[in-house]
């Protein structure tokens, strides 16, 4: 006696071909896309943590950005330190000829003419050292600032100098000159503060530039490190990817042809009824 209730053989192909469904298009999709986890509902706390990795890697991104910023404006500020103190040496040497009483009136113009040159140049410095519109050597003097990490919880602030005319580190001012011996003398001694101040200004903007330079690599370790963990997190890998969506389909073949033999028994069956 033959009895056709249920097709067993052709559900379990069904179902077979169900999984193998699913399997070949999460293969498909890891290599259309690249990554493991293309949707929150393929695997919630991969796809979260990839997520949140993700955001971390474009914060740095940001902190690395800022760090250049900071890096760029401080490197304007101490090329026109160093601009400065190259015209301050040249200063010095006129303001020091300028003190000797056996000049003649025409040495004594000349010395003071040059040197007028010199002063007025410190002036062109301080305003054209701007970087993207701040100028940290001016009036009101910008600060280089840097973020310090991804929360902008911190930061690295490097303050700018007030380099202008009669300032506490500029301390020549507007007017000095060498019109005679004594003013000389005067304009020397202001020259010879200048240069010490202004040469620990340098010294402060110099440490604050490997302070920034030490940041930034720093900065660009976790993002190596989180570029890591995001690859590892998100990336698939396409070589077992293939494979796995290789054997899928010669599952779906088999299971096709499980189908149709399982559909193949019951019609034979059921031609055995008139």
């Amino acid at each position: 006696m033959v009895t056709v209730n249920t097709n067993k053989g052709a559900m379990a192909a069904i179902q077979d071909l169900r999984v193998v469904g699913q399997s070949m298009a999460k293969s498909q999709a890891a290599i259309a896309t690249g990554s493991k986890v293309s949707s929150v509902q393929g695997a919630a706390s991969s796809w979260v943590l990839a997520k949140q990795t993700s955001s971390d890697v474009s914060a740095y991104n940001r902190v690395r950005e800022s760090t250049d910023r900071a890096s760029a404006m401080l490197d304007t500020a101490m090329a026109a330190g160093a601009a400065i103190m190259d015209l301050l040496d040249q200063m010095k040497s006129k303001a020091l000829a300028g003190t000797q009483t056996t000049n003649s009136a025409s040495v004594q113009a000349a010395l003071a003419a040059d040197y007028l040159a010199l002063r007025q140049q410190i002036g062109l410095v301080v305003a054209n050292a701007q970087f993207e519109g701040s100028n940290m050597v001016g009036p009101n003097p910008a600060s280089a600032i840097a973020l310090g990490d991804a929360d902008g919880n911190n930061s690295i602030t490097i303050a700018g100098a007030d380099l202008s005319y009669g300032t506490p580190i500029m301390q020549i001012t507007a007017f000095s000159h060498l019109t005679g011996p004594n003013n000389a003398t005067v304009a020397l001694g202001l020259v010879n503060s200048t240069i010490t101040t202004l040469g620990n200004q340098m010294a402060t903007w110099a440490a604050g530039a490997k302070r920034l330079e030490t940041h930034r690599e720093l900065t660009s370790k976790i993002q190596m490190a989180l570029d890591t963990k995001f690859s590892s997190l998100n990336d698939a890998d396409l070589t077992a990817e293939s494979a796995k969506l290789k054997a899928a389909q010669t599952r779906e073949q088999l299971a096709t042809q499980a189908f149709a033999v399982a559909n193949a028994t019951t019609r034979s069956a059921l031609s055995l009824f008139p």
